[in-house]
């Protein structure tokens, strides 16, 4: 199942706010929080996972975090 839509959440304005998570729809207008992720860290666009499975999804956020670790 791939996915048609993204949201990557807003940004904390403080250091007590949630953190932005990326929530998606899928093709079957089924929708999901896939994960949250610390924008200070790494960060994310919306169009970023368009056409992308969960999958797919879930090793983009782990690439981009093993790449900010080893930075």
């Amino acid at each position: 199942m791939r996915i048609i839509k993204a949201d990557c959440g807003v940004m904390p304005k403080s250091l007590f706010d949630k953190m932005p998570e990326v929530t998606v729809t899928y093709e079957d207008k089924t929708t999901e929080v896939l994960f949250m992720y610390y924008p200070d860290e790494i960060n994310f666009v919306e169009s970023e996972f368009i056409g992308l499975t969960k999958s797919e999804a879930l090793d983009l956020r782990r690439t981009r975090d093993i790449n900010y670790l080893r930075s």
